[in-house]
């Protein structure tokens, strides 16, 4: 329905102008050739080439009553392919409505608008010429102008304008269009002074700036539909061009036409620039509004900004809050207040730079917002350690406009930070002096131990007479906790030895011997119990620099717990490969498992799985923290996959010799 209306209006203000142009001249006047195109703008799909059919045939009917057929048909044909052209610009992959919001929208409506008028002055060249009508030079210049400023003027009003609503008030908007209706026949009632009618353009503009786009539009439509009338009638400073400057007749359209291109020109470009400003400031203000309301929440953070003489021009509750002071009496003052010389010489000191407080606030700018401790006085003279950053603040050109530090108080958190790494280096200590007995205790039980198995054996030979049955199964029972104790002894001492004085023997050998020979100490373990044994090893050697004792340690201890841990019927295999730079020992097993949440403390001293407990299986909880240490004292790695109920799988990976 609309786009038909239009078509109608179209046809209404053709005739119109067509009906206003002078018989004796060559063109038809401002024909509404952007109106046409508007209702081709609105027009979708199919109706598209309905439109520009439409307004064709209107123009060579309207055209015809007072021009040749040949011309109105060379008119006609330019006003139909100038409305297909200017909307396939606009449209041209510019899906939805038309906008008219922004500079890249600005310039696509001028060129639109300028090949518009380029279509109709070479449409009415050609005419002229071949139907011999008029001047051609004239005829294209006098169609030209009228179709720019047609497009100029009417396509602004089928797009999607600023949002913007008016910044004047009510008394001002009232004031503007009572100028309008005051000064536009005032200007254009002379006859003998034609410029006083672009006394009305500065109106205009302020109409553009202070109203709503749309509003600003229809003041500026009704100033050129006034101009025009006037002009149609015979009245004002253009009807009398002609006669007055000896001019063509039809040199009264084309000042006409320039005279409203002029207004287009001046009042669409300020009325998108006032609504881009607009929108701009209301966004800055509510960016402005929501940084000072960040700003102000942040009570835990000292924020402070100054201008590029480093005087302060923000100062934050947070900052008052940490500081001492108020914002009023600091505004205005040097940052250095805050800081003491003291404060300044070590942060230069730490940062390597000279002693003053702008090299030091170059330097800490240089971290690249990486917070750094610094000393802050307090309005009472307490210096607090705050960590802070420096930034500095830039216009769109580049140049240095202010500086905003951000800081917090971390004076609590750096004396328990202090506290923390006291506690931990005396429990070092404590843990070392631990070690120490542990090993020393060690040394001193070995020696009794190793006697009291000694007489132990005598005894269960006979040395010292007969022993009644009894007394040979008290003899043996001793003699086996003396075992586990010395094993205990063992342990400890071999794991106070990889810890305190690393690696002793260290020489090349093959990997291969060190794996064969652990496997065979756990071999006779077979004899009292069901378990399926298997030992891969690789075909070439296997180079290794270390401690073969403590590597053969490794093996039989891995191998030793995956065979104590797996019930009769099961499975242990023990496999070495090479990978790379590296050799991997495995070590699998069908046992109990392990959970997976005590995997984490598995290689920890004197750890002990609780399905171990459960199962009633004996250790001491050393063996495995004894093989990291090993492992890692040769450079490798030990990891392992179990799950309760599901087996164990010990990887050590080394380093090879290459």
């Amino acid at each position: 329905m609309r786009v038909a209306l239009l078509v109608v209006a179209v046809g209404l203000f053709g005739a119109a102008a067509v009906w206003g142009a002078p018989d004796d001249g060559r063109v038809i006047g401002i024909w509404p050739v952007g109106l046409a195109t508007g209702a081709a703008l609105l027009a979708r799909g199919r109706q598209v080439p309905l439109v520009i059919l439409a307004v064709g045939l209107l123009a060579f009917v309207e055209i015809t009553v007072n021009r040749p057929t040949g011309v109105a048909a060379g008119y006609a044909v330019g006003i139909a392919v100038e409305t297909a052209v200017v909307r396939w610009i606009l449209k041209r992959g510019r899906p939805g409505p038309l906008t008219l919001r922004s500079d890249l929208d600005l310039r696509i409506y001028f060129l639109a608008s300028i090949v518009g008028g380029a279509v109709a002055a070479v449409t009415g060249l050609v005419t002229a010429a071949l139907a011999d009508w008029g001047r051609p030079g004239t005829v294209a210049l006098a169609l030209g102008t009228a179709h720019l400023a047609s497009q100029l003027c009417v396509i602004p009003l089928f797009a999607l304008l600023p949002d913007h609503g008016p910044s004047a008030g009510p008394l001002e908007r009232v004031l503007q269009w009572i100028s309008i209706a005051v000064v536009t026949p005032l200007v254009f009632l002379p006859h003998d002074f034609p410029s006083l009618v672009f006394l009305a353009v500065p109106i205009l503009a302020w109409s553009a700036f202070r109203m709503a786009p749309f509003e600003a539009l229809l003041q500026m439509v009704a100033v050129l539909a006034f101009a025009i009338g006037m002009t149609t009638v015979g009245w004002g400073p253009f009807a009398d061009v002609p006669s007055e400057y000896g001019m063509s007749v039809d040199a009264r359209g084309i000042v006409l036409a320039t005279y409203a291109a002029t207004c287009a020109f001046i009042v669409v470009p300020l009325m998108l620039r006032a609504g881009v400003h607009l929108v701009t400031a209301r966004d800055a203000a509510a960016e402005r509004d929501r940084m000072r309301n960040v700003v102000d929440g942040t009570q835990g953070v000292a924020i402070i900004g100054t201008d590029d003489l480093g005087r302060i021009t923000l100062f934050n509750p947070g900052a008052e809050r940490l500081l001492g002071y108020s914002r009023e009496e600091v505004l205005g003052l040097p940052t250095r207040m805050f800081h003491s010389e003291e404060s300044i010489a070590r942060k230069a000191d730490e940062l390597g730079v000279d002693p003053d407080h702008a090299s030091v606030a170059r330097a800490i700018m240089d971290r690249d917002l990486v917070a750094t401790e610094m000393g802050f006085l307090r309005k009472d003279g307490e210096e607090r350690s705050h960590a802070m950053t420096l930034s500095q603040i830039a216009d769109e050109r580049g140049h240095v406009i202010g500086y905003v530090s951000t800081s917090e108080d971390v004076t609590e958190r750096l004396h328990t930070q202090n506290a923390l790494e006291e506690a931990v280096q005396r429990l070092r200590e404590v843990d070392a002096v631990k070690d120490a007995f542990v090993s020393s205790v060690s040394h001193e039980l070995r020696t009794p131990i190793t006697s009291i198995l000694g007489y132990l054996e005598m005894l269960e030979d006979g040395s010292y007479g007969d022993l009644s049955p009894l007394q040979r199964d008290a003899v043996r029972r001793v003699s086996s906790n003396s075992d586990r104790l010395l094993g205990l002894i063992d342990d400890l001492l071999t794991l106070s030895r990889v810890q305190d004085s690393g690696l002793s023997g260290e020489r090349a050998f093959d990997l291969r011997s060190v794996v064969e020979a652990g496997y065979a100490v756990v071999l006779p373990v077979l004899k009292s119990r069901r378990l399926q044994m298997g030992l891969d090893l690789p075909e070439e050697p296997v180079p290794f620099l270390g401690d073969r004792d403590l590597m053969e340690r490794v093996v039989v201890n891995l191998v030793g717990n995956a065979v104590k841990f797996t019930p009769d019927g099961g499975r242990v295999a023990v496999g070495l490969a090479v990978l790379g730079d590296f050799a991997q020992l495995d070590v699998a097993d069908t046992g109990i498992g392990i959970p997976v949440s005590e995997q984490p403390k598995l290689f920890t001293r004197f750890f002990r799985s609780e399905l171990a407990q459960k199962n009633a299986i004996q250790g001491s909880g050393l063996g495995l923290s004894i093989v990291r240490g090993i492992v890692e004292k040769h450079g490798g790695s030990v990891a392992v996959t179990s799950e309760a109920g599901e087996g164990t799988t010990f990887h050590v990976r080394l380093p090879v010799v290459t």
